[in-house]
This record gives C-alpha cells, structure tokens and sequence, in this order.
C-alpha cells in the first residue's frame, strides 16, 4: 500500500471548505500521508481557488478542473475522490468516481433518496472500494461523551428523547430551498446528521409517525429588509414521534418559521437523570457540565482511546472523518461511517417525508430497503432510478 493517498476534491463550494480546512489541521498536526492533487468545480473560479488554499499548507497547488471525468482522465494517480455536492448529484458523480476505481468519501445525506443511495453501494460493493459517508458530528468530544456516559449507565435506564428547535429564519439558502435539488429541506440536511446521532446513541429508530408542512414558501435574498423574495419548495416545519428498537421514545420537532420566542431542548431522559446537548449531566444527586463530562470521558479512555478518536489532539471532526478515511484506505483503521451507516440515517429522514406522504406511521427498515417510496416517487423518476 502506498505511503500516500492522492485526492480529488469534487464540488469546491461552502462545505469543501471546511474539508479543507480539515485538511489543513492534519497537516499542521503532522499528519501527512495524503496530497491533494486536483479540485474539480462547475465554477472554475471555486476550483482555483479552493487549489490556491491547498497549495498554502501543503506546499504544491492542485490541478484545478471544471469537469470530473476530465479530472479521473487526466489524473490517473489518484486513489481518492472526496465530494461535496449539490444532494441531487451525490450518485450521478460518485457512481463514475467508484467505477473509475476510485474509493469515495461523499457528504451526507448520502443521496437525495434511498434508491439513489442503495445505487452508490451497489457500485462500491461492484467495484471493491471504500465508501465512507461524510458525518462528522458524532465525532466530537461532546458526542464521544455523551455516548460513553449513556453507555456506562450514568443517567440511568434510557427512557425518552427530546430533539426540539423552534425558531425562525427568513434567509433564502440558495438551492438547499428546492425539493428538486436538496431532496428535502432541514429535516433532510441538518435531519440526517441529527438521525445518525439519534442511531448513534440510543438505537435503530423502527418506526415513526410524522407530519411535515410547508406553512411559508416565501424565503428572502434580502434578509435585512426581507426584500428581493423567492418560493421554496423544502418543508420548513416538521413534527415526528419516534419508536426506537429498545422501547426508547422521542420526539423530534424542527421548524424555522416562529417569529417571536423561540426555544430548543436536545436531551436524553433516563431513569436516574437526563443529559443535555450543551448543558451536561444531571441526576437527582448531581450535576456535572458538558466540560467536565468531556474531560471525565477523556481521562476514563486514556492516551490510546484519546489517539484512536483525535489523532494528535486534532479535535476537528471534518478532520477526523478524513483521517479515517485516508488510514482506511492504506488499511489502518476501518470506517466508522461507511455507506451503509450514511443509507441507515437517510432512511430516517425519508421515513419522515413519506409517513407524511402517507398520512400513516411507517417502518424505518421498510423505507430504506426501498419498499416505500410515496414521497421519494418523482425524484427516483428524475434521477432516472
């Protein structure tokens, strides 16, 4: 195995940035057994750019390209694609960077529906490469936390889930906004990152009962005057009861359009205590902050625990992510978010699009084998899927 791992990045817009950036902190980290040798953007000013950002820490700018099967033609050395794309292209360009013998590391939600997600798998299983689904959040020091202290019973039982966010936002969001490119709205893009942690923490979701609506279709370029308006197509409200495989129960409610007062609560409640995202521990004979829960955590895992989930203190977790993946390929380490996880967390949030769709609560496992696809219909059609 090569000593070096040769990259592509695909889709040189806001999240590659942070890929970038993460990059970056391994490098300074002394972690340096990858090299980006290309970017690839429709825009050839993002590609430029992004290669002019690589070149600063690794020292040799990237190729940059405007069209992907240029990039695999003229760049025969590359082991790698890392992609961050618009939700509708996730499978139109994964599939090809796979088939081309290219393992593949792709943001998340995986695909834009289950059918487009089962696609990717399929063609990476064909062509015996490594699939990781992009998912950072479970990968940092509060969530390693979190997961160590449910695991080791600090708040008893598990008994309910709390995932609140009431708020309002009247910013357009470019083509996030647009059913047809994004698959959905937040439930989908924030959602499936909040589903993999739902997994993560407490169990499979086996079904769910949801209503999703879009009460405001009127979004603003113009924030500050609420001037210059566009319609969206993306729920921008969405209610859902969850039933967990080990008779968790929870509630998830997101919704972007109440002005006035708004609220939040992202917790777990146990039968001795409950923790809270941001807050910490609490039972009814102590309470310890999210601070000194991490470091709790930190010290019980030790040196080794403490380099297998932040590598030379990198605590960055687009970074992490990337480390996993570049050790994996050069078979180091295994991934912790492979394709299969990515198609488990979409699942969720398609099973709440199509309970909707449905008017009836479905089974998550039902949705993501693809034998419920209401909501999923026209844009499997779209994708020609």
């Amino acid at each position: 195995m090569a000593d070096e791992v040769v990259l592509g990045l695909i889709g040189c817009g806001g999240m590659m940035g942070a890929h970038a950036r993460g990059y970056k902190a391994l490098w300074d980290a002394g972690l340096r057994d990858f090299r980006v040798a290309a970017t690839c953007d429709i825009d050839p000013a993002r590609a430029d750019k992004l290669a002019a950002d690589i070149a600063e820490f690794q020292g040799h700018k990237p190729t940059p390209y405007t069209d992907f099967r240029r990039m695999l033609d003229a760049e025969p050395a590359l082991d790698a694609c890392d992609l961050s794309l618009v939700h509708r292209d996730h499978h139109r360009i994964a599939i090809p960077c796979l088939q081309a013998g290219k393992h593949v590391t792709i943001e998340k939600p995986l695909a834009i529906t289950c059918r487009a997600a089962q696609a990717i798998l399929d063609a990476a299983a064909r062509a015996g490469r490594i699939l990781q689904t992009a998912e950072n959040y479970r990968r940092s020091p509060e969530n390693r936390a979190i997961r160590w202290a449910l695991g080791h019973g600090r708040i008893g039982a598990t008994r309910l889930l709390y995932w609140i966010s009431v708020h309002e936002r009247v910013w357009y969001w470019a083509w996030r906004e647009h059913r047809d490119l994004a698959g959905g709205g937040w439930t989908m893009d924030g959602g499936v990152h909040f589903a993999d942690l739902f997994r993560y923490h407490i169990d499979e979701v086996e079904s769910l009962y949801a209503a999703s609506r879009i009460h405001n279709p009127i979004r603003y370029r113009d924030r500050e005057r609420m001037a210059n308006p566009i319609q969206v197509t993306v729920e921008d409200t969405t209610s859902c009861v969850l039933e967990f495989a080990n008779g968790v129960s929870g509630a998830w409610l997101e919704t972007n359009i109440a002005p006035g007062a708004g609220f939040g609560q992202r917790a777990v409640y146990g039968s001795e205590g409950s923790l809270a995202w941001g807050a910490g521990l609490q039972t009814r004979t102590e309470t310890i902050t999210m601070e000194e829960l991490i470091k709790l955590h930190q010290a019980a895992i030790g040196p080794e625990g403490m380099e297998a989930l932040f590598p030379r203190g990198v605590t960055d977790t687009v970074a992490t992510e990337l480390w996993e993946f570049i050790q994996t390929i050069k078979g180091q380490a295994t991934l912790e978010t492979d394709g299969t996880e990515g198609l488990k967390a979409l699942a969720i949030c398609m099973s709440v699009y199509e309970s909707s769709a449905r008017h009836e609560p479905v089974e998550v496992a039902a949705v993501e084998r693809c034998e419920i696809e209401t909501y999923q219909a026209d844009l499997n059609e779209a994708a020609g899927l």
